[in-house]
């Protein structure tokens, strides 16, 4: 029988986590995915929209239809391989037996068809918070880390919070100060891994949410409300 570890190093041992730092890649990667998400999208569905005057357009939302529908099972996918989510399967309508017009409108007026929609959208802003969260407190870590290094081409650190320039501005002009931030930056580091898992537990719980609900299921999660 193994025996369980120390709750109290629960705070440390997240950094030989190697969960941790694959959640880290996933995290940062978001940012870039939901940039490419949003301008497949918008760019795919306007033209479609604005093309439909003259029937061009039907083919067009089509593949975008079932562009967005890949897109979705990628997420899926790296959910589930790389985040350690347990995502079912994408729900898909019976088409069996259908006509090319039915399986078209079956598709379609699937609930979540329009669910792994609203994911890929809901994507670029979240993976722009994620990103503005962990860039700012990797490089804050990073710069304390190397203040003893850099100390000498720094002139002051000012300590404010969301740039309150009323509050007090702490001068490294010595090694022991240098050496004080960068205890700091090891202390900073742990959080920092902390906060990542919390919003890979995010992205995670988000993609099972909006990936795996069946019609059956969302229909009667609208009855019950």
């Amino acid at each position: 029988m193994s025996i369980p570890k120390p709750k109290r190093y629960r705070f440390i041992r997240v950094m030989g986590s190697g969960q941790t730092y694959i959640n880290l890649l996933y995290l940062l990667a978001a940012f870039p995915l939901g940039v490419f998400y949003f301008v497949f999208l918008v760019s795919g569905l306007s033209a479609g929209f604005s093309l439909l005057i003259i029937w061009v357009g039907i083919p067009i939302l089509l593949l975008m239809g079932g562009g967005w529908w890949v897109l979705a099972s990628f997420e899926r996918y790296m959910a589930i391989h790389l985040l350690k989510e347990d995502v079912p399967a994408l729900a898909r309508s019976s088409s069996k037996g259908l006509d090319l017009w039915s399986r078209f409108k079956a598709y379609f007026t699937n609930p979540v068809t329009w669910q792994s929609l609203v994911y890929l959208f809901v994507k670029f802003p979240l993976g722009i918070a994620t990103f503005v969260i962990l860039a700012t407190l990797i490089a804050l870590t990073l710069a304390l880390l190397a203040m003893p290094f850099t100390y000498p081409f720094v002139a002051e650190f000012q300590v404010a919070i969301f740039f309150n320039p009323g509050l007090p501005t702490w001068h490294i002009d010595s090694m022991n100060d240098a050496l004080l931030c960068s205890l700091i930056g090891l202390i900073l580091w742990p959080v920092t891994l902390h906060v990542t898992n919390g919003l890979a537990w995010v992205h995670a719980k988000f993609a099972k949410l909006m990936l795996s609900m069946n019609p059956n299921e969302w229909l009667a999660a609208i009855v019950e409300a």
